[in-house]
């Protein structure tokens, strides 16, 4: 038998539920119960987790709960200043004027707030696209998102359009994919004596509980290809996880991008790092009113569950689907690149608490301590010959 994680102590830090919080989360218990009961008594951490964020009724992010600012869980990097949002939008100003009829696509907006300051910004740039299309499954989000943009943006809400999918036909586009990588669902295994085990949930009187069994092939398989592009072998009790729909999601993106670039901003590593044997005990991370721990089953739909991104699994999915890697940095260095030094500039006032929140706002977003290092930004291109500024600074690609 082996011991699932134990983080008591972490959980113990954390707000208590008020008795609302506490009936959403059992009611998608019950629902999560219902599926391991079809499923012989459990499921895998990654069908766990997608229940946890996406049931349609109880899900994290399905549900009409706050998640984003001040008063939610975690705030993204378009929240802490505008600079980061106008940023992009001077690396999609370059790309789409090399378009026909240039569209940006957002997948998974947020707030709304990175789209209204891109529109805002691109209008100042006269690069405006065509369409800016948000591909959103949260209605809940959906309506955040419409509020936003109709609230600071309401000349340009019509340019606006809400996807359930990706389109049909390809586009050309810039697309975008801030902190989305890292909320897809996850498997986690461990190696031991007896071969590669996997992370399994079932749920019992006193709520969920994991368990380690075999390993389905294809998380074997997975483990396998790990080991052999990080050239490494896993200690014994190695923990960690991967992400087994990367490779349709890269592959889905690419299908429907004719020309253009998809821009993938999320915190992460290369394999060789993202698989360190430091990193033993994987890279699962849970955000509740702006607490961090790593306990993904304390009270499921109310909590943020992430995961760290493998670039290099990105790198290899993107090429399988025809893509090209035409960029890879940090945080940091991309908005370097990009201006955010200027447009700092720009906004600066006589006003001394101004001047402070901006320069607050630029270590966030740029020291190492902070954001500027730990995540990182990838470019991929498709039918895109010229080099992109934000990756003029420092590029490394070799790493991946």
């Amino acid at each position: 038998m082996i011991n699932p994680l134990d983080h008591s102590q972490s959980i113990n830090e954390l707000p208590e539920p008020d008795g609302q919080a506490k009936s959403h989360s059992e009611r998608l218990i019950s629902l999560i119960k219902a599926e391991c009961d079809h499923n012989g008594g459990a499921i895998s951490f990654g069908r766990y987790m997608a229940l946890a964020l996406y049931e349609p009724e109880s899900g994290y992010y399905a549900a009409g709960l706050q998640k984003f600012g001040e008063a939610g869980d975690f705030i993204t990097a378009p929240e802490i200043s505008p600079l980061f949002s106008r940023c992009v939008a001077r690396q999609c100003a370059q790309v789409l004027p090399l378009l026909d009829n240039p569209v940006i696509l957002e997948i998974g907006a947020g707030s709304g707030v990175m789209a209204t300051d891109i529109l805002l910004e691109l209008e100042s740039l006269n690069q405006l696209p065509d369409r800016y299309l948000i591909l959103e499954i949260s209605t809940y989000l959906r309506q955040k998102q419409k509020e936003v943009i109709e609230s600071k943006a309401a000349h340009l809400f019509d340019r606006v359009e809400w996807l359930n999918a990706l389109p049909d036909k390809p586009i050309q586009a810039v697309v975008l994919a801030n902190e989305v990588l890292d909320a897809m669902p996850v498997e986690s295994f461990q190696t031991t004596d007896d071969g590669v085990k996997q992370l399994f949930v079932e749920v019992v009187e006193d709520g969920v509980n994991a368990i380690y069994k075999d390993a389905e092939s294809s998380v074997s398989d997975a483990v396998n290809t790990i080991e052999q592009r990080a050239e490494m072998k896993f200690e014994l009790q190695y923990q960690s996880e991967f992400n087994p729909t990367l490779d349709a999601w890269i592959a889905s993106v690419a299908d429907c991008l004719e020309k253009g670039i998809v821009l993938l901003i999320d915190y992460g590593y290369p394999v060789s790092e993202y698989y360190h044997p430091q990193r033993h005990m994987g890279t699962l991370i849970c955000h509740y009113q702006h607490r961090a721990h790593a306990d993904p089953f304390w009270y499921p739909g109310l909590q943020d569950i992430t995961a760290f991104v493998d670039f290099s699994a990105v790198a290899y999915a993107a090429v399988d689907a025809g893509l090209e890697v035409r960029g890879y940095t940090t945080q940091a260095a991309f908005l370097m690149a990009s201006g955010i030094a200027q447009l700092h500039q720009e906004a600066v006032t006589d006003e001394v608490s101004s001047q402070i929140n901006l320069s607050q706002q630029i270590k966030t977003l740029t020291l190492p301590s902070e954001m500027g290092e730990r995540f990182k930004v990838m470019a991929l291109g498709k039918n895109i010959d010229e080099p992109l500024q934000g990756f003029l600074i420092q590029d490394f690609r070799s790493r991946l």
